[in-house]
């Protein structure tokens, strides 16, 4: 039974999202607000990937998502390939992935940067991890529930004096970010970017700032998207909310 207009929540299962590439002039590229179901984000080359929004807990807000973990090789290696030459762009000579799903992404854009292997942080901690090593992280996707990162000591000697490209999925709120890069701030060696899939909203640009005016310029992006608010007829983007890079 269909669902009436007024009680639709403008959110549907993200299945069929993730899987493909749109071309420049596909119809579904050119969606204009309100959005019912899906984002149409913009890549560099002109092509769409439409994202699916997720209705944030407040009820009145959502986020177009990405789970890289779900989307075809077609996509995750679409989004590397933009991702490495923002890399290369940077000189960086390392990769540096992000638990979790910065990790679909980092050994992508390391073997396109020619490399041979490339640095995973993790979030489960072994036996002979040090908590020096470590820093405490909370994600927006789960608030509630502390965890830390950490570097596994045996990989220390691929860091010295080396520019680092630290690589994750997206950037929505920084808190993730932060605690990377105060745990690499520790470390002998130099953050020379930041990649992302995607840039969500503009909240983690102003928390780098506050914390440091010269982080928030490292970050660069696939491609980016705004925060979205109800209105009639579905969901549009809140002015303001579109990192414009």
């Amino acid at each position: 039974m269909a669902i009436p207009p007024e009680q639709d929540d403008f959110v549907k299962p993200t299945t069929g999202f993730w899987q493909e590439i749109l071309p420049a002039d596909d119809p579904a590229g050119q969606a204009t607000p309100p959005y019912r179901y899906g984002y149409p984000a913009r890549l560099p080359d002109g092509r769409f990937l439409v994202l699916p929004l997720r209705r944030l807990p407040d009820g009145s807000r959502a986020v177009a998502s990405l789970i890289a973990n779900q989307a075809s090789f077609t996509v995750t290696d679409a989004l590397a390939g933009f991702m490495a030459r923002q890399a290369r762009d940077a000189g960086a000579e390392l990769v540096v992935g992000v638990p979790t799903l910065g990790l679909v992404f980092a050994p992508l854009v390391a073997r396109l940067l020619g490399h041979t292997h490339y640095l995973p942080l993790g979030y489960s901690r072994k036996f002979w991890y040090r908590d020096e090593l470590s820093e405490p992280v909370r994600s927006i996707t789960s608030p509630d529930r502390a965890k830390s990162v950490f570097i596994d000591p045996n990989m220390l000697p691929r860091l010295r004096g080396r520019r680092i490209a630290l690589v994750d999925d997206a950037v929505s709120s920084g808190t993730t970010l932060l605690s990377v890069l105060e745990l690499l701030g520790r470390l002998e060696c130099e953050v020379a970017a930041v990649i992302v899939a995607m840039r969500q909203g503009v909240a983690w640009r102003a928390r780098l700032n506050e914390r440091n005016p010269a982080l928030a310029p490292l970050v660069r992006g696939a491609f980016a998207a705004p925060i979205f608010e109800r209105v009639e007829g579905g969901w549009g983007p809140m002015p303001g909310t579109l990192d414009i890079g």
